[in-house]
């Protein structure tokens, strides 16, 4: 099987940690530590991405997500590293002190189209446009959709099972729990394992859309790298559970209850969690794992995020 060529952006391979929180043991893969700038899952998908766009002799990046976006973020700390312009399509609006992710977007200079919650839904079609506009004036654009949800982005979790395997048994590993937005990191883990032949289970707890929109988003991007790069790849349907029901109060917000969990959980390790993506799935995994007692083998993947805790001081403080 062909994959997508890669440059090299993260800092890898990113540590396992082993960790007992309440008496229960688990794994934490840190790809919060992939850099700095560009910290988190975000920018493993970005090296098939950017290579992609570079191939394809793009001067210009667009990009789409939610105000405090991680994958915003570091797309542009790429592209400046790259010396790319790039322009983020961002659900929010303009304000006038900044903290977190937009801080560091607009530092970096990035040129910012702020959209409704119901523009964000056509966000690929706004893009487009635009993108159509430049192409008259010469100018190459490539859209990367959101979340770096594409055939080539998801190749950063095809490999990453490659990577794992180096620093831990594999088959020791039962279940693994993954914040999940726009789907790509989860398809990705899953067509690796497929490749791999590893049987684990992937929880993807879900912290934007409901399961079944979010499951529909996997098994488009599923079917759009196997039908580009892997046409033979057949995926078990039994590895994947979407978990609903830890973003009630909000892609955008976070309850005290799980704040109080995230704030005992960085007391006694010392790893603090984000609002929006592993926050909420730390809570999950808590919730159904630890606070259960249910004893299983499981990888938490910290997928990053720590600058959206910046957006939140007074909530994360007012305990």
């Amino acid at each position: 099987m062909l994959l997508p060529p890669r440059i090299s952006l993260a800092f890898l391979p990113t540590p396992v940690q082993k960790i007992t929180y309440r008496d229960y043991p688990f794994l934490i893969k840190r790809d919060d530590l992939t850099g700095m700038e560009t910290s988190g899952n975000k920018i493993r998908k970005l090296e098939y991405i950017l290579a992609d766009a570079m191939a394809e002799k793009a001067d210009t990046i667009f990009t789409t997500g939610g105000e405090q976006s991680n994958h915003a973020r570091a797309t542009v700390a790429a592209c400046r590293s790259l010396g790319l312009d790039v322009k983020l399509f961002l659900w929010g609006e303009q304000k006038d002190v900044v903290t977190g992710n937009i801080f560091i977007d607009r530092f970096l200079g990035a040129d910012i189209k702020y959209l409704s919650y119901e523009e964000f839904l056509t966000a690929d079609e706004i893009m487009k446009a635009e993108a159509d506009e430049l192409a008259a004036e010469g100018k190459k654009v490539y859209i990367v959709p959101e979340g770096g949800s594409s055939s080539e982005g998801v190749t950063g979790y095809i490999r990453f099972w490659d990577e794992l395997e180096q620093q831990t048994t594999l088959s020791e590993i039962d279940e693994v729990y993954v914040a999940a937005g726009s789907g790509g990191t989860v398809s990705g883990l899953l067509i690796g394992a497929a490749m791999k032949d590893i049987q684990v289970k992937i929880n993807a707890v879900s912290v934007l859309y409901s399961p079944e929109v979010l499951e529909g988003k996997v098994r488009h991007i599923l079917e759009n790298f196997i039908i580009k790069y892997a046409p033979e790849l057949k995926l078990p349907d039994h590895q994947l559970e979407i978990i609903g029901g830890y973003s009630a109060e909000g892609y955008k917000q976070i309850s005290g209850e799980k704040i109080e969990v995230l704030k005992d959980l960085a007391m006694k390790t010392g790893i603090i969690l984000d609002p929006v993506y592993t926050g909420k799935a730390f809570f999950a995994f808590q919730d159904r794992c630890i606070a259960a007692a249910e004893k299983k083998n499981v990888l938490f993947l910290h997928t990053g995020g720590l600058f959206g805790v910046f957006e939140k001081n007074r909530e994360y403080l007012q305990l």
